[in-house]
């Protein structure tokens, strides 16, 4: 993604498409057992000739990944890419799917070649994108004072009252964006709090305490329940497989810089 870059390890920079990261990554031998930690987005791979989603994961994803293959991907921030794939995100909860199996064959066929074609495949996913939002009426920007709000903290009836919804049509609407309802994607919002947190240098009971967690038991309780491993070995290695210049190998910032609902700040 730069001319320095050996091909190895993570690189992601901001997409020119504006709601999203363009990634790129090499497994390696020291990083091809990481787990993919949920973080609300929705992601477009170019992998082995073929495009496939990666839809929202409500718990950890554990790829079964060759050493040595190469990712290309575009992460959507959370409710941008229902819009642009034309399917409900709770369609593509905790799966992996051919562009195939959402588009027509002949449609992704002919992506797929445009890729193979491109001198370099991040630039082709960044104009696949932005030709498709061409096409398409954008998302609800509702979403993103969702999101953001959640991101702050915010009471899922809070959120619901500052952008103007009822708790049930909330929910209706975060399945079909988010791909799961408003309390789970605070959840997964809050473990990347605490990921960036650890990742930083913070302690375990610091990060509990600033993340909005009761405390470092219950911040435990969560981030099992969510990645089906202990703290330590979910935070630890979150933040030894930072790669170089300090971008994000499990997760990612995408959901961040979202602008606040109007009102007061409310702490789930």
């Amino acid at each position: 993604m730069d001319d320095a870059w050996d091909g190895q390890g993570y690189r992601e920079r901001p997409s020119r498409f504006g709601r999203a990261v363009v990634w790129t990554r090499t497994v390696t031998a020291l990083d091809a057992g990481m787990p993919v930690l949920p973080d609300g987005c929705i992601d477009l791979l170019w992998v082995g000739g073929r495009l496939v989603i990666a839809g929202p994961d409500s718990a950890a994803h554990h790829p079964e990944v060759a050493v040595g293959t190469r990712y290309v991907g575009m992460r959507f921030f959370p409710g941008t890419a229902p819009a642009l794939l034309g399917v409900p995100a709770h369609e593509l909860r905790d799966q992996r799917v051919e562009l195939a199996d959402v588009w027509s064959s002949a449609v992704a066929r002919r992506l797929a070649d445009e890729l193979a074609d491109a001198d370099d495949p991040v630039v082709g996913l960044e104009r696949l994108a932005l030709r498709r939002a061409r096409e398409v009426a954008p998302p609800d920007p509702l979403l993103r004072r969702v999101v953001a709000a959640l991101d702050n903290g915010w009471t899922v009836g809070a959120t619901a009252e500052a952008v103007g919804l009822n708790a049930r049509l909330l929910h209706r609407r975060s399945l079909a964006a988010f791909g799961y309802g408003p309390k789970t994607l605070a959840r997964v919002l809050r473990l990347q709090r605490a990921v960036a947190r650890v990742r930083d240098g913070m302690s375990f009971a610091e990060t509990a305490a600033s993340t909005g967690y009761a405390d470092q038991a219950h911040l435990a309780r969560e981030v099992r329940d969510l990645t089906g491993m202990p703290l330590g070995e979910v935070l630890t290695r979150s933040s030894d497989a930072v790669p170089v210049d300090d971008q994000l190998a499990v997760g990612s910032a995408a959901y961040r810089s979202m602008p606040l609902p109007s009102g007061s700040r409310i702490t789930a």
